[in-house]
């Protein structure tokens, strides 16, 4: 967390941006000086930065009326201007977005993790605990060809005082082909229609269509249109898993399955990072790099415009407790809520970004520019709040499982407190639901 961040309570940071704001700078520990000297400056030079003005504060802190011009980040110096040095007080970090991003909230979430049901260490509600202690917003549990762990972790916190959302997953393993895919949110179980009859009548057929595919892929490709076709069915999202992960020495997608795949675009989004420790994550790049050359190259309909494949990034974690993984990588989903038919949406729209986080570097954000570089502020600025009253919560959610008498009465009293967080944080939004 920033030094500022430490010593102040600024409010708002996140303001719509063509308008004027009035900005609040708060010292928790004491009183600011009577008369500052505030300076703004916007980071990427667009519109004319206001001339340096004095302000007096109050025993409340410092408030200022800010015309914030452009969609970026602004930097307001303020300086004690009744030292003879004019000591520096502190360099408070804001941005301004549009109305569209501004209506929406950053949520953090992990989709793809494991629990003892598959090949994790820990039990499914452990794992969804782990989440909110780390700072996630959202999680679903997809163990190997398993439905039903996911729903026991939601099982575990039905009708408890939580701030998280857990959905339904699944590691879906089609027969026949390497293709992993990640099945997210839907109503019943896509490994458990592999062993229902017609299954195979019904891959034959839709291979028997693809008049245009290479015969040598026609069932291949089949099976992945089918997972895909039954996850939107009901009601879920299909996520093409970990294409470069290298399995008995191969990639785990053949080339040209995934070429074939990368040009029709069945799925509705790809893992482009994630699951990887640091000496193998050759993987990850690939991905990106990978993702980077199809979003550029023509769409299938041949319009000449850029493909839009969406993305998330996941741990792939099979531990929460080992200091690996478990929180390195995760997704940014911008959603008017967190309810999953909008997180779904959003993502579908290019409105996620993954993020990867290995401890000791910096973190690194992959998706559409514009959300990757409000996602870089998020991370600096707004994340650690959030994650300080997660934690909290986390590690409640974790006693209220050990039988802790009072975790879960106390959790009750902690129950909004992040929606409250972000209802200081962004201007206009005392209606946040």
């Amino acid at each position: 967390m920033r030094r500022e961040d430490q010593l102040f309570t600024v409010f708002p940071k996140i303001i719509r941006a063509g308008e004027s704001s009035r900005i609040t700078i708060r010292p928790k520990f004491t009183s600011l000086p009577r008369r500052c000297r505030v300076t703004v400056k916007a980071m990427e030079g667009r519109g004319r930065d206001p001339p340096p003005r004095e302000a007096e504060a109050t025993d409340d802190g410092l408030t200022l009326e800010i015309p914030f011009d452009g969609e970026q980040e602004y930097v307001l110096a303020v300086a004690d201007i009744s030292s003879p040095a004019a000591a520096r007080i502190g360099e408070f970090h804001l941005y301004a977005v549009a109305g569209d991003l501004h209506a929406l909230t950053p949520w953090k979430g992990d989709f793809h993790m494991h629990s003892t049901r598959s090949d994790g260490r820990e039990e499914p509600a452990y794992v969804a605990a782990a989440c909110r202690r780390i700072g996630m917003d959202f999680m679903a549990l997809t163990d190997h060809g398993r439905y039903e762990p996911s729903l026991e972790a939601m099982r575990a916190f039905e009708g408890r005082p939580i701030d998280l959302a857990i959905f339904p997953g699944e590691e879906v393993h089609p027969p026949g082909v390497s293709t992993h895919i990640l099945h997210l949110g839907g109503s019943e179980s896509i490994n458990a229609l592999f062993k229902g009859a017609g299954y195979a009548a019904q891959i034959e057929t839709r291979a028997a269509a693809l008049a245009g595919t290479p015969p040598e892929l026609r069932t291949a490709y089949a099976v992945c249109e089918w997972c895909f076709d039954r996850i939107r069915a009901c009601g879920g999202i299909g996520i093409l898993t970990h294409p470069y992960w290298v399995f008995e020495n191969a990639y785990h997608v053949p080339e040209p399955l995934l070429a074939l795949l990368f040009e029709r675009i069945p799925f509705d989004a790809l893992e482009i990072i994630g699951g990887y420790l640091f000496e193998e994550a050759e993987a990850n790049a690939l991905q990106v790099a990978r993702w980077r050359e199809e979003c550029s190259r023509g769409n299938a309909a041949g319009s000449g415009a850029g493909k839009r494949i969406p993305v998330v990034g996941v741990s792939d974690a099979h531990g929460c407790e080992t200091g690996k993984l478990f929180g390195w990588y995760y997704t940014v989903v911008f959603s008017p809520t967190l309810r999953f038919p909008d997180l779904a949406q959003s993502i579908r729209a290019m409105g996620s970004v993954a993020v990867e986080a290995m401890p000791g570097t910096p973190s690194k954000v992959y998706g559409p520019f514009r959300l990757a570089k409000y996602a870089h502020y998020l991370i600096r600025e707004v994340f650690p709040l959030h994650d300080e009253l997660a934690l909290e919560e986390g590690k409640l959610m974790l006693a209220m499982l050990a039988g802790g008498q009072r975790a879960e009465e106390v959790l009750g009293t902690y129950r909004g407190r992040a929606a409250r967080l972000y209802e200081r944080l962004w201007s206009g939004r005392a209606d946040f639901s």
